[in-house]
């Protein structure tokens, strides 16, 4: 009951914080600006997600994962005002994949900037196109999870280590919370294989 009750306050004042940038986004001006406060309040929305899948989990301890990933792109997609008839989303998720706080929370993170930069840059104004996410285990505990998409792909000369945006600094500084290893692909669409082992 205790572990019930913190997850449920840990949910909730990250949904109030949420909210106070939602206030606060409306006394702003500029545009770049805004974009930065909105990035932020999305991310703290997926982080209570997390929180609230595991207050809602039978063990407390570890959330499926596959039902939180559906949950977090439905939300996305409502954010980003997404038309589903002209973005489609697939998504191939092994059902047997719980994870615990401790790598539920960098891996939603991971999965909120990947998804995100799909649906900014990935299909220019009147592009149709597909964003897919994939996730399987093996034998040996090793998850490999998949975000792409088939939209217009990237620079020949892109290199996620080197660009200054904090979604990619994010994305690999998590990468390495979980020993990960990330590999992006974008010469047709953009592909990045996220793996990490279970322990």
């Amino acid at each position: 009951m205790l572990l019930k009750e913190i997850y449920h306050r840990v949910k909730n004042n990250l949904q109030v914080i949420s909210s106070l940038l939602n206030l606060q986004s409306a006394y702003i001006k500029d545009k770049y600006d805004l974009v930065i406060f909105q990035q932020s309040q999305q991310r703290i929305a997926s982080m209570a997600l997390v929180h609230e899948k595991l207050y809602q989990s039978q063990d407390l301890a570890k959330i499926n994962f596959g039902e939180y990933i559906r949950d977090l792109v439905a939300s996305l997609f409502a954010a980003y005002e997404v038309n589903e008839d002209a973005i489609a989303l697939k998504t191939n998720i092994d059902d047997r994949i719980f994870l615990g706080l401790d790598t539920a929370i960098p891996c939603s993170l991971i999965i909120h900037e990947l998804v995100s930069n799909s649906l900014k840059y990935a299909f220019p104004t009147g592009k149709n196109g597909t964003i897919a996410i994939e996730m399987t285990k093996n034998n040996d505990n090793q998850v490999t999870l998949l975000v792409s998409d088939d939209g217009i792909g990237l620079p020949s000369n892109f290199n996620f280590k080197k660009l200054a945006s904090l979604g990619w600094q994010l994305v690999d500084a998590l990468t390495n919370q979980i020993l990960g290893n990330i590999s992006i692909q974008g010469a047709r669409g953009v592909e990045c294989k996220l793996t990490f082992t279970l322990i």
